[in-house]
């Protein structure tokens, strides 16, 4: 359908209702923007050395002089990076370009469900994201994650243009935007391609050779995007820039095919072994209330209506754009899921942020379908069935918090089992036809609520506490809950790299006296040491190491020539390499430790390189 058939298809209150809900977002989640200061400092100083050296904002370096890079490609980093050039580096600076990013997410989702849905299932889709609390949460957080979900959101629309008319230039932007995400955050993109690739394959108005070609079309933008990035970094001489971050070997591929890629899978990252210290996983993993609570309060909701709409649409023909949709949301949901739920290596709840699309996108538009077909028991039964189980789920998680609106679970349960009692027993008219009588409106109000009440109380939470660190988790945070569970809780978190006490202003001092003379103000084990004082400083640090204190860079005789040519002033210990083996870093610490004298500063022992 052409976008001007589509706009003229809304309903007069639909374009006001679309910027209402925009615009609520932004300010929602421009609220206490900057309570958490640097949030993920790691990042953080990326963006900071960027903004001061262009050789370090290209490669996506830690620290200005380009001693190492992030563990991830600099797509992100640019964009944080070009709004810290602008208007100057600040923790508003750093994340209104996040919260750009989630409004943009929520407009890109109501475009892509109204495609098929109309627009108030696309509403619904755009509500449902903009207070899913990961999104929430992740949408106001300096990780790749948000512009990453931007990027497949924005794919996933392109697909559903492209398979309207087997248009091959749509179908390749799609590729392109999927290949963008690899450069946002690796192989985590790559979690949507089953579904673009099968959805075109099988719904496309186009002979199946045609389909084929336009498929290799897409692959080659998909890889040219995605390639040219790292192509360039293989083509520079290993002395000419940075160390690849969470690499052994100097390497971007082994980045992402290794630690970031089957090593996520499998739990043998290349540096660690599971340094996550996530035990329990399979296909339960995401219905466990503390990663439920994040993104996948809908999960099941969406599987139930997405089953019910393939029904629905059993009889169509191949080519039905409605079952296109369906195909696509659905693949990109079951292989999403299954994938977070089985990977055996580093994991965090906030992942779940790639499944929201999809589960928006089903919820909206199963609803909607499930809805008109009300007069068929299938249909009510999904819809009732929805409603008990999110009902339920959201009790539990709910659970979790006991002493945070202890009410609301106890307000969910009756009206979810009321609306479902009423959505079960509700006879109507058939297909678009409006909803007569108080009943229906009753029944469809109930049963909304008793959906979103849960994950929207939880989204408002996420927005009043500051979130920092590279373990955030969305929602209230009673002891023992979020980010990090009780011991009796069937599986374990995350183990978390937390970020040490932000430096006393004596450490500040003593770090920036001088600086200028030297290349790097000191040097630290772990890169989320050296962000921190990194920041603090406005100086170069360089993270020994890289983030975990396991990298070989840089070597021992590396780093003995830059002490002798006093490009270093200070050094200090940092983190402890999380490794039983010897490792680079704890040859150049041992080494600093017999040469150099100690000197306590602000509570810390520094070693002051130069002598003085």
């Amino acid at each position: 359908m052409r976008r001007a058939d589509l706009l003229a298809a809304d309903p007069r209150w639909a374009r006001s209702a679309l910027v209402t809900l925009l615009v609520t977002t932004a300010v929602a989640y421009s609220y206490r923007l900057s309570a958490g200061g640097w949030a993920n400092e790691y990042y953080a100083a990326a963006v900071q050395a960027g903004s001061v050296s262009w050789k370090a904002f290209f490669y996506g370096a830690s620290d200005a002089p380009g001693s190492i890079t992030v563990d991830k490609p600099p797509l992100a980093l640019w964009v944080m990076g070009l709004s810290a050039r602008a208007f100057g580096l600040s923790a508003w600076s750093l994340l209104l370009p996040q919260v750009a990013m989630g409004v943009a997410t929520v407009g890109v989702l109501f475009a892509a469900v109204r495609l098929r849905a109309g627009a108030g299932a696309g509403l619904l889709a755009g509500a449902v994201v903009a207070t899913t609390p990961v999104a929430v949460l992740m949408f106001r957080f300096d990780n790749p994650d948000a512009l990453l979900t931007l990027l497949l959101a924005l794919g996933g629309y392109a697909t559903l243009r492209a398979v309207e008319r087997a248009n091959p230039h749509l179908l390749a932007l799609a590729g392109a935007l999927v290949g963008l995400g690899f450069l946002t955050k690796l192989g985590q993109a790559l979690l949507v391609v089953p579904a673009f690739a099968l959805t075109y394959l099988l719904c496309a108005p186009a002979r199946l050779p045609r389909r084929l070609l336009h498929l290799l079309y897409a692959l080659v933008a998909m890889v040219g995007s995605a390639g040219w990035w790292i192509a360039v970094v293989a083509a520079v001489p290993a002395a000419d820039r940075p160390w690849i971050g969470s690499s052994t070997a100097n390497s971007v591929l082994q980045v992402a095919f290794g630690y970031n890629g089957v090593g996520r899978l499998s739990g043998r990252e290349g540096v660690l072994s599971n340094p996550s210290g996530i035990e329990h996983y399979g296909p339960l993993r995401l219905f466990e209330p503390w990663i439920a609570s994040q993104g996948t309060w809908l999960l099941p909701c969406a599987l139930v209506l997405l089953l019910t709409g393939l029904l629905l649409r059993g009889r169509a023909p191949r080519t039905d754009p409605h079952r296109a949709a369906y195909l696509m949301w659905g693949t990109w949901l079951v292989v999403g899921a299954a994938v977070l739920s089985l990977m055996n290596g580093i994991f965090h709840s906030y992942y779940t942020l790639v499944l929201v699309p999809p589960i928006a996108a089903l919820v909206a538009t199963g609803a909607r379908d499930a809805w008109r077909g009300r007069d068929r028991l299938g249909a009510r039964l999904a819809l009732a069935t929805c409603v008990v189980g999110t009902t339920l789920l959201t009790a539990v998680v709910l659970a979790r918090t006991p002493g945070w609106l202890p009410w609301l679970r106890y307000a969910v349960l009756p009206v979810g089992l009321a609306g479902a009692a009423m959505l079960l027993t509700l006879r109507g008219p058939r297909t678009d036809q409006p909803v007569r009588g108080h009943r229906g409106r009753v029944a469809a109000c109930l049963g909304l609520v008793a959906v979103l009440a849960g994950p929207t109380a939880y989204g408002v939470a996420t927005l009043e506490p500051p979130h920092t660190g590279p373990t955030p988790a969305a929602g209230p945070h009673p002891t023992g809950v979020f980010g990090r569970p009780p011991a009796s809780v069937s599986g374990s978190a995350p183990v978390s790299v937390t970020a040490p006490a932000p430096p006393p202003p004596v450490v500040v001092r003593a770090l920036t006296r001088g600086a200028g003379r030297y290349t790097w103000a000191a040097a630290t084990v772990g890169s989320v040491d050296a962000a921190g004082l990194q920041l603090a400083g406005g100086v170069p640090v360089m993270p020994v190491g890289g983030y975990y204190g396991t990298d070989p860079s840089p070597t021992l005789a590396r780093f003995k020539a830059d002490v002798a040519a006093h490009r270093i002033h200070f050094f200090t210990d940092g983190r402890r390499p999380a490794s039983s083996r010897t490792s680079s870093a704890d040859l150049i610490r041992a080494w600093v430790h017999a040469t150099f004298p100690a000197r306590a500063i602000g509570g810390r022992t520094f070693y002051d390189l130069t002598g003085g």
